[in-house]
């Protein structure tokens, strides 16, 4: 063991980047957990995936400048390259393992599809090596809005009523999906069946809009959803742990952006698009309820480690759906998942840890049914 790496310490590979259409967001969140990450339980290794999907070992020089609107950030290509995908496949970067330590943790930061979806958990499962978050499986039915609408429906809890467009079905014939979107209730919300950070969504407040909407949206992904619009607040509950999780305070998103939702400006552009309430000014009662159906939903789901759970609460009925899952949940500065559990009396430090921690105990488990 050389000075830098002692055998006492763990060894945390942060991976972050990605081919996906939130790479930027990505950068702003790797940044913030190496800030939260203890030095003197765990030596960092950065590895950057830049959009053509080559992996770089990266600096935390160069990742200190990803700061501010991620529409400008770029990622630096001066390191060597790890691994080049050949003709669009993949292999195990030796970057993944080291001599010099008894144990290796990926901590993926890697929002979207190549990394959220169960792609990048799947090759560190073939790689036996442990990481942050949940497995290939939980990964990739969270991804799947229309799946993961499914499967919470057969668990029982409610979702806001959609309809599914496929790319070749809107392609061949758009006129029948167009007219059976007159069964929800406008405005309506289109957005990819795979994507996140808002990226592709849109608000329709009228039929004229639709088709333009849905050819957007199709852009980032084959499947496409419609919903119903619903005059509701946007609850957000932050869950943590692996067999019996547990939920921190619910927070709510106030959104004031002309977009009229929480799109990706009002996220992460504008600074006065939205604000934070923590906790939601909601009844007790109304407030265990979310967290209730939140854990619920962690293990109907199949999810380990985190996951970011979000909700509707009608203005009108009190009625409360379940909107999206995200297992890689935003850890940039304004991201509800760590000022959630911050809240809840976490710090971000804490809570870096305890997610490597899961990591161990998860892959350990593994290990021993080997």
């Amino acid at each position: 063991m050389n000075a830098t790496s002692p055998a006492n310490k763990i060894r945390v590979v942060l991976l972050f980047g990605g081919q996906s259409s939130e790479h930027e967001v990505s950068l702003l969140s790797a940044r913030n957990v190496l800030a939260a990450l203890d030095r003197d339980r765990f030596v960092p290794e950065l590895v950057a995936i830049d959009k053509q999907g080559v992996w770089r070992k990266a600096t935390e020089d160069q990742l200190a400048t990803a700061v501010g609107n991620p529409k400008l950030l770029k990622l630096s290509t001066s390191g060597p390259p790890l691994l080049v995908p050949p003709g669009g496949g993949t292999g195990i970067p030796s970057i993944l393992q080291s001599p010099d330590f008894s144990e290796t943790v990926v901590f993926p930061v890697l929002h979207g599809s190549h990394g959220e979806d169960g792609t990048v958990q799947g090759l560190l499962e073939l790689a036996n090596i442990a990481y942050v978050g949940s497995s290939h499986l939980g990964s990739a039915i969270a991804m799947d809005k229309d799946v993961t609408k499914r499967l919470l429906v057969q668990a029982g809890i409610p979702v806001v009523p959609w309809q599914l467009v496929r790319a070749r079905d809107f392609a061949e014939a758009p006129g029948p999906i167009l007219d059976a979107a007159a069964a929800l209730q406008y405005p309506l919300f289109v957005k990819p069946a795979n994507a996140g950070s808002s990226v592709g969504v849109h608000k329709v407040k009228q039929p004229a809009g639709l088709a333009a909407a849905i050819a957007d949206a199709l852009l980032h992904d084959d499947k496409v959803l419609i919903e119903s619009g619903v005059d509701a607040r946007e609850i957000e509950c932050a869950v943590l742990g692996n067999d019996r999780p547990s939920v921190a305070v619910p927070g709510e998103i106030v959104v004031t952006h002309p977009d009229g939702f929480y799109s990706y400006d009002a996220k992460y552009v504008d600074s006065s698009g939205s604000h934070v309430e923590l906790p939601a000014n909601i009844p007790a009662e109304t407030a265990e309820r979310f967290r209730e159906m939140a854990a619920k939903a962690f293990i109907a789901l199949e999810l380990s480690g985190l996951a970011r759970i979000d909700f509707f609460l009608d203005r009108k009925h009190g009625a409360i759906y379940l909107n999206e899952v995200n297992t890689i949940p935003g850890f940039t500065a304004i991201s509800m998942y760590p000022k959630m559990w911050e809240a809840a009396g976490v710090t971000q430090m804490a809570l870096i840890s305890r997610l490597i921690d899961l990591a161990r105990e998860r892959h350990g488990r593994r290990q021993r049914r080997a």
